[in-house]
């Protein structure tokens, strides 16, 4: 494998899948600025550059504990692929370049990309240790992504985009519990200690509880939210939001699937389709109802 590539893995690349929650605002917000895109662009990239940093800082912290899964003892720490201090180097560029990056765009952002930092670092050294606090974290992390989209163009930060940020990434949280306590089995505890707290029984309850949630509230934001056009048009997405979680429960309950979600949409075929017809029709019905 190239240094380069090793590199790409360490900064854990495909989960920048995941800050594509900052844009939210820029879709539902109605911004006015006429440089509200290059914001939310500038905005998604800090945010690359932090988590990137946090992944590396909290990867030197498990490298040890990593070396004992399937698959994560492939990390490049875990496997000694790339040296201690040269990740604490990168993490710190990675992380001054954030601050200030975030800086120039609006100084509420730097608060935000703070508190994400910090979270995510209680997460790393403390908080998954924790059972249910471990999944809150998460959704917690998905929160100030959306609230940093709203805060780097000026715009309210929406209560309906906090909620429904927050259900589908505890949703996604338990889905990824569900699948390592399959996949590690009776190795699970060793790997990550709120496994031996979790059980099937209780992890499918949760999926059920949190899809079933994240649906009414979309439904109910996407008929009464004040940032969405008056004429109803953004219940067309609703069908979408419901084939996606639909099919998610499918792959996690009936195939064992979701320890990576973020590339696990890339793979699965049905979940990237539903998702891309929800995306062009959102754009389709802001554009149009606006």
């Amino acid at each position: 494998m190239t240094t380069v590539a090793i590199w790409l893995r360490t900064l854990r690349v495909t989960q920048w899948s995941k800050n594509a929650v900052v844009f939210a605002a820029l879709v539902f917000g109605h911004p006015t600025i006429t440089h509200a895109i290059w914001r939310s662009i500038a905005a998604f990239l800090v945010f690359c550059a932090i988590s990137s940093s946090v992944y590396i800082l909290n990867d030197w912290i498990d490298r040890d504990r990593d070396r004992l899964h399937p698959t994560k003892r492939n990390r490049p720490l875990a496997a000694g692929q790339v040296s201690s201090p040269a990740a604490i180097t990168v993490s710190i560029a990675l992380a001054a370049v954030a601050f200030l990056g975030s800086w120039l765009i609006t100084p509420l952002l730097t608060l935000v990309i703070l508190a994400y930092a910090t979270l995510m670092l209680a997460y790393g050294m403390k908080l998954k240790s924790v059972v249910l606090v471990d999944a809150f974290v998460i959704a917690g992390g998905f929160v100030l992504r959306a609230v940093a989209g709203a805060t780097a163009i000026e715009v309210p930060v929406s209560s309906w985009l906090m909620l429904c940020t927050m259900l589908l990434a505890l949703f996604l949280a338990f889905g990824k519990r569900r699948s390592e306590l399959v996949r590690l089995s009776d190795g699970a505890a060793a790997h990550r200690p709120t496994l031996a707290e979790y059980s099937l029984p209780m992890l499918d309850q949760f999926l059920i509880i949190t899809a079933t949630c994240s649906i009414m509230s979309y439904g109910i934001y996407s008929f009464t939210s004040d940032s969405v056009p008056e004429n109803g048009s953004m219940m067309l997405t609703v069908p979408f939001v419901i084939f996606a979680l639909f099919r998610y429960l499918l792959l996690v309950m009936a195939k064992g699937e979701g320890s990576t979600p973020e590339t696990l949409l890339w793979k699965d075929t049905p979940l990237l389709l539903a998702v891309v017809g929800w995306s062009i029709t959102v754009l389709t019905v802001m554009i149009i109802g606006t």
